[in-house]
């Protein structure tokens, strides 16, 4: 219980800083961004345990404050560059 707590705390501060770093036109909610930054601090765990081999000895898991802002960096910029342009209309009149 109490690492999930924790896991909800890092990924609101992550999402918070990435949405200060990463510029984007779009709003997002608190609900938002928490979900921003617990999706970042997963990237941010399974990039970690690629680079350090972590995957083999103790398997998949969240990041630290560190990893997560990264990750959440990351997920951002997918999300604002490929995600949210898609839904954008386009047209003659766009």
């Amino acid at each position: 219980m109490l690492s999930l707590l924790w896991l909800l705390i890092i990924g609101l501060l992550a999402g918070l800083l990435a949405r200060l770093v990463v510029p984007g036109k779009e709003s997002m909610s608190l609900l938002a961004t928490l979900v921003l930054g617990v999706a970042g601090s997963l990237v941010g765990g399974l990039l970690l345990g690629l680079v350090t081999g972590g995957l083999r000895d103790r398997g998949f898991g969240p990041a630290g404050l560190i990893g997560s802002f990264i990750g959440a960096v990351i997920v951002l910029l997918v999300y604002d560059r490929w995600i949210a342009h898609r839904s954008l209309p386009r047209g003659p009149g766009a």
